[in-house]
This record gives C-alpha cells, structure tokens and sequence, in this order.
C-alpha cells in the first residue's frame, strides 16, 4: 500500500535519511500511543519494552521507575492509605506489582551473570 502525507518541513527532514525504516518508525510510534491510551500500561510499556531490548546485566540492575511511572504508583499508594481504590485501579495496581515481580526476576539474574563473571 502507498500512502501520501503532507508533513512539516522539520519532520521531513529528520525522516528523510530514515525512509527504509519508515514502516517500523509508524509501528512503533502507533504501539506507543496504544500503549500511553491503556489506564495502568502507560510507564510498564517503557520497562518492558527496555528488558525486550536484552540490556547488560549493570543497565538491568541500575534499572528505575521513570518519573511518570514512579508518580503513578505512588499516587495509588496514597490513594490506597486515604481511601479504597476503584476496581480499575485496583487492576492497575496489580498490573505494577507484577512488573515489579518480573523486574526483581531480572535484576536476580543480573546479578548471578555479573557474579558468574567475577568467577
């Protein structure tokens, strides 16, 4: 399929040289805002698309929230001190401590390969 676009002078510039990797750009940037429209996936999509990525095991260990994500959860913690969370949520909180759950597994094993290298 083809498809013509009219674009900013700017934009076509930074994607002139890119233009191979046109269909991957649009398939990640659509994936990025499906992602950013899910309640409770916005901030996850960046932690596991870096552990997709197959980092080292320092890069997996120095791993943090980012400040979007740390925000969310502590906004859920607060609202779960003072009052009861909604079911969406509840739902969203769970979704956090199961990708925390599957970034402690990662920083585990990032740590056994980094000791099996002292070795």
């Amino acid at each position: 399929m083809q498809i013509t676009l009219e674009i900013p002078d700017d934009l076509a510039s930074q994607i002139g040289s890119l233009e191979d990797q046109l269909p991957q750009i649009l398939q990640l940037g659509l994936r990025e805002l499906h992602a950013g429209a899910q309640v409770g996936f916005t901030g996850a999509a960046e932690v596991l698309e870096f552990l997709a990525a197959l980092p080292s095991p320092e890069e997996i260990i120095s791993l943090q929230p980012s400040e979007t994500l740390q925000a969310q959860i502590n906004s859920l913690l607060e609202k779960n001190r003072t009052q009861t969370l909604t079911v969406d949520e509840e739902q969203t909180w769970q979704q956090y401590q199961y990708l925390e759950h599957l970034v402690r597994i990662a920083k585990a094993q990032a740590l056994i390969k980094l000791k099996q290298r002292a070795l």
